[in-house]
This record gives structure tokens, sequence and C-alpha cells, in this order.
């Protein structure tokens, strides 16, 4: 029995039939309509680590990791790195300090060196990033990494100076703040598959950081399969005067790698375009805030990032993981990118007193939920597939079994073609192959595995079996 962790608590009920079939989708914003399995191998409340461990995040705790990324000034990828007390140097050392706290965690230097570009870096210059490793405890799961990163490093207007104040209390202290919290707080429990836990340097230079160890990870044949990245995360108010404080917004990308015409042909018949990794992964943040109730809820956004914008996730996209953007809902563009000024009575600037530590430490609870259940659950069911070799009135699918020996079964999801989120769940116990009274013209299918303690995969989305 693990010492961790949260389990995701899949609504109330009996399960489903496929003779009743789902009503078309409530609003986004409304709990996923989801059934409990009634395999008795699958508990119907989660273990008493899970109020502990989200309980244990600290508001005070994460505005003090605010004012302590605030304190060295600036961190400017360009900026010192052989002064003490200020500069991108002092903040990584900062950052690695407050992670070398838990004997647990192994804490890293991943240094990268950048050529001068003649755009955004114009000397030779070394990029690290903080990175601290939590071994999984399952040999069949510690292989698997799941990242939490936010990014370190800030700038103002002009994004060469190197010297002037650039405070980047939200952008992005708060991203590195929930790094910092969630590797203090996870740290103290065990979970299956490995968690990493990263503040990234370079990203207001175009993403380096990121990128270098995205790219070094996949040359590496590294299993990253899911990166939650935290970028401006601290501000639940807007310049409109509306307060976003019970939700945040989860960007997704639609499809990772580059797609070849086999590719391009499957998507075409399945209409799977909203189906990728990504997609998946933000649907799983979500349904996980939905059924742990969480103050801050996913709000989801199928889009890469923002317009005219960028951030770290897009690195780990582009060299094919599964990664999401949590960003509050309505940014204020005075306190972003900014010298620290006042003019005509108004401020400008990215300060400590604009992040709100309350709806920083809920951001946080929303993605240690996530990384507690994605490093817990089995892993997604694999080559999953319509059956499609004839006509019929009802669908068959297959899948191949999960490779972890705690699963406890698989769950058969459904949802209109028009839909956002996964709507249905059928439970079909340790089957791997079913065959329901429905077309498959008419619905979108997935299929996630369930361990003995309920944990819940991610839904790997059916691809289709032709003669």
């Amino acid at each position: 029995m693990r010492a961790a962790a949260v389990l995701l608590v899949l609504g109330v009920g009996c399960a489903r039939s496929f003779e009743s079939l789902p009503p078309p989708p409530a609003p986004l914003e409304a709990p996923v309509t989801e059934a409990t399995p009634t395999d008795t191998t699958v508990v119907s409340q989660g273990p008493a680590e899970v109020d502990t461990m989200l309980a244990a995040i600290d508001a005070p705790r994460m505005a003090e990791s605010i004012e302590m990324l605030v304190g060295f000034g600036t961190r400017h990828t360009l900026s010192a790195t052989d002064d003490p007390a200020r500069g991108i140097g002092a903040a990584r050392e900062g950052i690695a300090a407050r992670l070398r706290t838990s004997s647990r965690l192994e804490v890293t230097m991943d240094r990268h060196r950048i050529e001068a570009d003649g755009r955004r870096v114009d000397v030779p210059t070394d990029v690290v990033n903080v990175v601290a490793t939590l071994r999984g405890a399952m040999p069949e799961a510690a292989g698997r990494r799941y990242y939490v990163i936010g990014h370190y490093d800030s700038r103002v207007t002009d994004p060469m100076n190197r010297t002037a104040d650039a405070p980047g209390a939200n952008d992005d202290a708060s991203g590195t703040a929930v790094v910092l919290e969630l590797a203090r707080v996870m740290s103290q429990h065990e979970y299956d598959a490995t968690i990493v836990f990263m503040a990234t340097a370079g990203e207001e230079q175009g993403l380096l950081g990121a990128r270098a160890h995205a790219q070094a990870a996949k040359e590496k044949g590294i299993d990253v399969r899911a990166v939650l990245s935290n970028d401006i995360v601290g501000d639940p108010s807007g310049p409109s005067g509306a307060n976003h404080d019970g939700e945040v917004r989860v960007f997704s990308i639609a499809l990772e790698n580059p797609l070849s015409e086999t590719d391009l042909a499957q998507l075409r018949t399945l209409a799977g375009t909203h189906d990728g990794a990504s997609r998946q992964l933000a649907r799983f943040v979500h349904s996980v805030g939905v059924k742990h109730a969480l103050p801050v809820q996913a709000k989801l956004v199928f889009r890469r990032d923002r317009f005219l914008r960028g951030g770290d996730h897009t690195a780990f996209n582009e060299a094919g993981f599964a990664a999401v953007r949590f960003t509050e809902v309505e940014e204020n563009y005075d306190r972003q990118h900014q010298d620290v000024r006042t003019e005509a009575g108004h401020s400008y600037g990215d300060l400590a007193e604009h992040v709100d530590a309350e709806y920083l430490a809920g951001v946080a609870r929303l993605n240690a939920a996530a990384l507690a259940h994605l490093a817990n659950a089995p892993s997604m069911p694999g080559n999953a597939r319509i059956d499609a070799t004839g006509l019929s009135h009802d669908t068959t699918l297959r899948w191949d079994a999960s490779p972890e020996p705690d699963v406890a079964g698989y769950e058969l999801v459904w949802r209109e073609t028009t839909a956002a989120v996964w709507t249905g769940v059928k439970d079909v116990g340790v089957a791997l192959e079913v065959t329901v009274p429905v077309s498959k013209d008419n619905l979108f299918f997935g299929v996630r595995a369930y361990d003995r303690e309920g944990y819940r995969s991610p839904v790997r989305f059916m691809s289709v079996e032709r003669r």
C-alpha cells in the first residue's frame, strides 16, 4: 500500500449501460457525469492522505517564496551569475537550497551552453534549469516521469535589459512557487511513478532551458508522460474588474508530433484532431479538479497558447511530449514585461503585491491532485482500436493490457462527437475487448485503466482497426 497521494473519485451510482446513452454534454464548467465502477476491487473513497497532502499546501509559505525570488532584484537570463545576492545565479542557488531541504529529492543543476544567436542572446551563456526528482517506488512504473515546471527567469520592457530590477512576481515567480511548494509537500509521500519538479531558465529569451531539457530527454529516450507548466498563475483579478479566483486556464495543443500521411489518413477517418495526448492530459486535469471539488477548477482552452505569446510547455510539445499550460484567466499586461514605474498615477510592473497567495495555493492544489493521480495510476492501455472490419449496428473495441501489476480493470468512456469532455463510462472489468450495442459512427470512444486503489489513467483515444 502506498504512503501517498490522491484518489480520483468518479462520481456516484451504478455504471451506466449503453442501452441508455448519455444526454447531450453539460456546459464545460459543470461537473463531468461519470459513474462509479461496479467492480468491488475499486474503492469509492480516497486514502486519508489526500486531505493531508492538499491541506499541507500553504499559501503564506508560497507568498514567502515569491518574496524570496523578487528579492534577487533581477532574474534575467543574462544577468549576473557571480553575485550571491542579485541576479540569475543567486536565484538558482536559492531555489536549489529550498529543494535540498527534502532528503528524498535528487537535486541537480541541468546546465546547457547557449551560443549567441543575434536575437535574445548576445553573448554565450549557460542556461541552468534546477531539477528535483522524486523517484517512483514501483519498479514497473518508476521509468514513467511526470513533470511540474515554472520558469524562474524574469524581464522588463526591453528583453535585453539584464541590469534593471525585474521582479517577475507573477511572471513567473508564481509558477516557480508552485514547483517549490509541490516539491516540499509531495516529497513527504511515495508514488508509483517518478515526479520531476523543475524550475526552468531562459524562457523569456526563447524557451531556452525547456527546449534544451526536452530535446535531451527525447534523445536519451526518457519516458516523459506529462508536463504541467505553470506560467502567470498568481493573480485572479483582471483589468476588467472581474475576479476569476475559482478557475485557471489550461491550454492544450491538439496534436504533438509531425504527422505522416498514414497518420493524416487515420485522423480524417476518426476526426480525432482533438484527442492528442496533451488534449487528453488537459481533460484529465479538469476531471480531477471536478471530482475533488477543488477551489480552483480547470478552464479548458483548446489552443496551444494565448495569441502572440508562448511558454515552456510548447518546448515539450515540440519534442513530442504531452504538456499543458496553466495561466490565470484574465492577464493584466501593465504588470507583465514592464519596467517598474508610475506614470500619471498608474503603476506598472510585475510586483509581489499583485499576487494573491490564496489563489496561487488553489492552483497548486489542482496541480498536486493531478500529479498524484498521474503518478499512482496505471499506464494508459495500449493499441486501443475500434473494429471497423465490417458493417454492423454495434461496436467492438479492443486494447492491450497496461503493464503494471496492480491493474484491476478497464473503463470504456465515450462522448458525443461535439462534446469537449468525456461524458459516459462503462466498467468492463479485466476484459480487453467489449462489444456495445451502439453505432461506432455516432460517438467518440476511449479506454482507461484503473488499479486496486481506484486510481485512473488518462484516456487512450480509440484508433481504427481495418481489414
